[in-house]
């Protein structure tokens, strides 16, 4: 046999193993679990208290020990549009929990929508996925029409429901601390099913009023919810445990009640515990709050597991876990440890910039909107000057880059024309750039500066907040800890090939094979 023939040979077997390693069996449910700024060292620094569903994961799932976001900034609506869609925000559109809109003059959110109505809250503002620009594994489910398939988003959060649950979704839910209902839009449906009012009014969230939420191991609690029940309370419950547990009630009301996994095709359900997040902010990654939510988190995810066994059976269940961002230490702390760190004030920031530019061209209120950090320019009035924008965001950049711990400035004229660098931080804030909705500067702090007056925050390029877990389990994957480095974006891209789609409109994942392989 010749070496042609013999390569031939080669390359056709290599096809067929290729091929034979991608299961034919589909699941009747694929379950995304997201945990709100939950970082990849909680897995490890606590490993030994987990006895439950993150235990589980670990030994029976396949494990990413270095998945990362290749995005610039780390939030939450980006975390989570990026999860089943693998797009990154300069594709998605998704370029921060909200931005400046320059068509309208005014600061938006991810999902803010004034076209639909809120229901079950009809005084809070109106939410939709209108300014996600692609699309998601469950869009892609709905429209290969081979076999129904429902999907649902929910969240404690309104982006974190809507986001991974794409356009075509059957409904997206979340909580509104006004009223302790959860709620959904008029772009699912005219009125709420009937299995949520029913929730809503058992009053489920009114039962820990007076409680106190402390550690599971014993001690002093770290607080105690208000007795009188109102917005305070509501708000206090999303700031504990507490409000992961009723997170974790609805989601169960959900599979029984829309008969999840049991439609006759692969049904998607994304279910994102934000309360992690909440606590997080307030005491940091290294507080003994934190090691008490994660080892809650760990019995939740168990309870999650064990009902949709029961349910669906987990033979036929995908299950994804993954985390939305990780966080910054607190910077006070890490002073004590003798680590670099320490917070920028935005306000002075913005002052020192807009005090630049009226030295240089002349009065005016240079700053019209901001997202987190990032300063967008009055257009109009850089026109009214004749000034060139290029000119106008170099001179603030200049000026920015004088400020203390300041490590890069970018212009969104730069950006435009793909003048960053190649290393990895560059790469990121290339990855976050959308030309049409970015900021005229992108400013990135020091490792470990935060933009934030207390607590603890996350957004940065840096890997402390890139850095998160995930998992897959289930018959259809071969476990086992895998420590190459991957993206986030690799999920979409993988359930896609997994569930014989087309892989979602913007994804820039690859699918990861390693892993394919049944089991049994």
């Amino acid at each position: 046999m010749t070496f042609r023939k013999l390569l031939a040979a080669a390359l056709c077997a290599a096809s067929l193993a290729n091929a034979a390693s991608v299961p034919s069996k589909k699941p009747k449910l694929v379950l995304l679990v997201a945990v709100d700024q939950f970082r990849y060292d909680y897995l490890t620094r606590f490993r030994a208290d987990y006895n439950s569903g993150l235990a589980r994961l670990m030994e029976r799932g396949a494990a990413f020990t270095n998945a990362h976001y290749e995005h610039y900034p780390t939030v939450t609506a980006i975390g989570h549009s990026t999860m089943l869609s693998g797009a990154t925000p300069s594709i998605s559109g998704i370029v921060g929990n909200e931005w400046f809109d320059r068509a309208s003059g005014k600061n938006v959110t991810s999902v803010s929508d004034p076209a639909v109505t809120t229901l079950g809250a009809p005084e809070r503002a109106g939410a939709s996925p209108r300014r996600f620009l692609v699309s998601t594994v469950g869009d892609e489910l709905k429209m290969a029409g081979r076999a129904p398939a429902k999907v649902i988003g929910i969240s404690f959060k309104d982006r974190s429901a809507i986001l991974p649950a794409g356009h075509m979704a059957d409904a997206a839910y979340w909580f509104d601390s006004a009223t302790g209902n959860f709620v959904s839009i008029t772009y699912y449906f005219t009125d709420l099913p009937d299995w949520v009012m029913a929730f809503n009014r058992s009053r489920t969230v009114d039962q820990w009023a007076g409680k106190e939420w402390g550690p599971l191991s014993g001690g002093t609690p770290f607080f105690k919810l208000p007795a009188k029940i109102d917005k305070a309370y509501y708000d206090k419950v999303a700031g504990s445990a507490y409000g992961n547990e009723l997170l974790l009630a609805f989601t169960e009301k959900a599979i029984e009640s829309e008969k999840m996994g049991q439609s006759g095709g692969t049904d998607l359900l994304a279910v994102s515990f934000s309360c992690n997040d909440t606590v997080g902010h307030d005491v940091g990654p290294f507080a003994p709050e934190v090691r008490d939510m994660s080892i809650r988190t760990d019995r939740l995810l168990g309870r999650l597991l064990d009902f949709v066994d029961k349910r669906v059976g987990l033979a036929n269940v995908l299950v994804v876990v993954t985390a939305d961002h990780g966080v910054a230490p607190v910077a006070e702390e890490l002073a004590k440890r003798r680590m670099p760190g320490g917070r920028i004030d935005v306000a002075a920031l913005h002052k020192v910039i807009e005090d630049a530019l009226s030295a240089e061209f002349g009065e005016g209120k240079w700053i019209v909107g901001r997202s987190g950090p990032l300063p967008y320019f009055d257009h109009k009035l850089i026109a009214r000057k004749n000034l060139k924008l290029a000119d106008v965001q170099q001179a603030a950049a200049q000026a920015a880059r004088m400020f203390p711990h300041v490590a890069r400035v970018y212009t969104r004229e730069e950006l435009r024309h793909g003048n960053a660098p190649s290393d990895l931080i560059g790469r990121r804030i290339s990855n976050g750039f959308n030309y049409q909705r970015a900021a005229d500067l992108f400013i990135i702090a020091e490792p470990y500066y935060v933009f934030e007056k207390k607590g603890a925050t996350h957004g940065a390029p840096y890997n402390y907040d890139s850095h998160v877990p995930m998992i897959f389990m289930g018959d259809f994957i071969r476990p086992g800890q895998y420590h190459q480095k991957v993206a986030v974006n690799d999920i979409a891209p993988t359930l896609a090939t997994l569930l014989e789609v087309e892989v979602p409109s913007g994804s820039s994942g690859r699918v990861l094979d390693e892993m394919f392989g049944n089991t049994k």
